[in-house]
């Protein structure tokens, strides 16, 4: 059954979009309780079978079999480890309630967004889970009105709807980087910080600040360089810290792959982590435990925010509605090699 079935009343007929209105819950969840679906709370069952009695419900003889349950995973970019380890735990949990799973790139294009939408509203979806990207107003109104449940991983801000979101303890695994190198006897540490439109980068920002206020070192602006996650703009951004007249004797990036990018800038100098920098990244990709020399980084649950996002957007499907509307899962620090106390002669600018 689609939103465009009727069911007569007394004032006409009725779309099933208006009994999921009316009920306060999704499409979907009154197409589930129509077909006899054990996965709706009984709550909300009992809500919208009165909603179907009052308006004189009939099902119509079907068709076809009853389609699967699918959700839409939507990133703006899928060229990262990170995106992989998203979509390992999403997939997990939907296909262990038998849903499908469709994953997007919307590329940060309001066109391939609403070629999105397009889509997703012909195939029906029961949820979407949106990481790290941001939709126009208008899209989210579309969401609202098709009845299809939403959940963030990482928002770009926070959203004003009341909109459930998944992310990590950003600040406190910035803290405890930064830390760990002021532990080890750095005083001149380098951040390479993310996209500061996301919210994760800015936490990671805070966190590295406080740490350096809380140990009594004032903010050196020209050790915090941009970057945008990726290795490439590591590279650049260790680069620009190597060039400085005094650089520093450790770096912070505030991602793996740039953490990644950083130790491939020193090499090309002739320098070597954790020797002549330390180096400490943040994620823990499977590959960082491996790279030369293995990364010390801030172990951030991907996989598992991926499983939380899914479990969220299929409880608001029956229409249940989560306990808190935002939800941070913890960081932890690995240390591996590529963090060790300064040299003793301070590093100079290498060309």
């Amino acid at each position: 059954m689609t939103a465009k079935d009727t069911v007569p009343s007394s004032r006409g007929r009725i779309t099933i979009t208006e009994i999921a209105r009316e009920a306060g819950v999704s499409v979907p969840t009154v197409s589930r309780v129509v077909n006899g679906r054990s996965d709706v709370s009984p709550g909300t069952r009992a809500r919208v079978e009165d909603l179907l009695r009052l308006h004189g419900y009939r099902k119509r003889p079907a068709a076809s079999r009853t389609r699967a349950a699918l959700l839409d995973l939507v990133f703006n970019d899928l060229d990262s480890p990170w995106a992989v380890e998203i979509v390992r735990g999403v997939e997990e949990v939907a296909h262990s309630a038998g849903a499908g799973t469709v994953v997007s790139a919307i590329h940060g294009r309001s066109g391939d967004a609403r070629e999105w939408m397009r889509n997703l509203r012909s195939r029906a979806s029961d949820g979407v889970i949106l990481v790290t990207s941001a939709l126009e107003p208008t899209l989210h109104e579309q969401l609202r009105i098709l009845g299809v449940p939403l959940v963030v991983v990482d928002p770009t801000g926070s959203p004003a709807d009341g909109t459930p979101t998944i992310g990590a303890a950003n600040w406190a695994g910035g803290l405890a980087a930064t830390e760990h190198l002021l532990a080890l006897g750095h005083r001149r540490i380098g951040l390479i910080a993310g996209p500061p439109r996301l919210l994760c980068s800015r936490a990671r920002l805070d966190g590295y600040r406080a740490a350096l206020e809380a140990a009594g070192l004032a903010l050196d602006e020209t050790l915090v360089v941009p970057g945008d996650f990726r290795p490439e703009s590591g590279f650049t951004g260790c680069a620009a810290l190597l060039d400085l007249p005094e650089p520093p004797t450790a770096v912070f990036a505030a991602s793996d792959q740039m953490a990644l990018g950083a130790i491939e800038a020193l090499r090309r100098r002739g320098l070597r982590a954790p020797e002549d920098m330390s180096v400490v990244g943040f994620d823990d990709l499977p590959e960082v435990r491996w790279s030369a020399p293995p990364l010390t980084t801030v172990r951030q649950p991907l996989a598992d925010m991926g499983k939380l996002a899914a479990r969220t957007v299929l409880s608001l499907a029956r229409g249940e509605r989560p306990d808190s509307p935002r939800v941070e899962l913890g960081t932890e620090l690995v240390v591996r090699f590529s963090t060790a106390p300064p040299r003793a002669a301070p590093l100079r600018s290498a060309t």
